[in-house]
């Protein structure tokens, strides 16, 4: 309720809400999959997300720079950045 008053956006609308932890290095992702809410968590090994500036407290951002963000790298500049080489 919290993320949808802020935000101003319906999650049950298709809307993502996107949260960034404090460090930096951690996103959690809500969505409601037409069945219930969904939490979706990722942190990174190494360096940080590139968050946009927001305005408002909100920002609005494409599908592929979604996809930029998750993968780590520079939506602004896109490259490939570190990526890890075993598991464990």
């Amino acid at each position: 309720m919290i993320a949808q008053e802020t935000s101003k956006r319906d999650p049950h609308a298709g809307h993502l809400i996107v949260f960034r932890g404090r460090r930096g290095d951690l996103v959690k992702i809500l969505w409601h999959d037409g069945q219930g809410m969904c939490l979706f968590a990722k942190r990174l090994e190494r360096r940080r997300f590139l968050w946009p500036s927001t305005v408002d407290g909100t920002v609005t951002i494409t599908a592929a720079q979604l996809g930029y963000l998750l993968e780590g790298i520079d939506w602004r500049m896109p490259q490939q950045t570190w990526r890890p080489t075993a598991a464990g």
